[in-house]
Formats: structure tokens, C-alpha cells, sequence
């Protein structure tokens, strides 16, 4: 179970570092709302996945998951470059958050 609220902790984690970039410097009310409360329940969800996993581990693993949807959510909606060897640094990532659920 506490496998499960940590993704969902990365998936508010990336809607939060996403959100960043509509708050336009946070003179946006409603996206600065969203992202401020994104922020709330990751963290929030973060701690209670370490109520049973190890900080280490569920740490790299949340920021792994937000870094890897954030990277893909910033090549899809706002353009960035999707070169070889981005893609391939992010499969590195997801291969590191892979191998830490399978040694836990």
C-alpha cells in the first residue's frame, strides 16, 4: 500500500513542478491555488508512504517519478527537445526507480 501512495505522491509532484510554469512567476491565481495545493498533498502522501518505507529509498523514488513525468510532460506541452540522448538519461531514471522497488 505504501508503494502505491508514493506514486501517487510523484504524480502530485509532477502536477506541482508542472503547475510552476502556469503560475507565471505566481501571478496566477487559480494555477498558483492548484500548484500550492499539489504541493500539499505530495508532501503529505510522502509522509505517510515513509511511514513504512525506507526515507532514502521512497525519496529517490518520489523525485524520480516527478522528474521523469516532468521531463516528458515539459517535452510534450511545451516543446523541449526530445533528443536521443534525453530520452535515454530519462530511461535511466526510470530504470533506477525500477531496481530500488525490486531491492526494497
Amino acid at each position: 500500500m505504501s508503494w502505491i501512495v508514493l506514486f501517487f505522491a510523484g504524480l502530485f509532484e509532477i502536477g506541482w513542478a508542472v503547475g510552476l510554469k502556469y503560475t507565471e512567476g505566481f501571478t496566477r491565481v487559480v494555477p498558483t491555488v492548484l500548484t500550492v495545493g499539489s504541493m500539499v498533498v505530495s508532501l503529505a502522501l510522502l509522509g505517510l508512504a515513509l511511514k513504512n518505507l525506507p526515507l532514502g529509498t521512497a525519496y529517490a523514488v518520489w523525485t524520480g517519478i516527478g522528474t521523469v513525468g516532468t521531463a516528458l510532460l515539459g517535452i510534450y506541452l511545451f516543446g523541449e527537445a526530445a533528443t536521443v540522448a534525453r530520452l535515454l538519461c530519462i530511461g535511466l531514471i526510470v530504470s533506477g526507480i525500477v531496481g530500488l522497488k525490486l531491492v526494497h
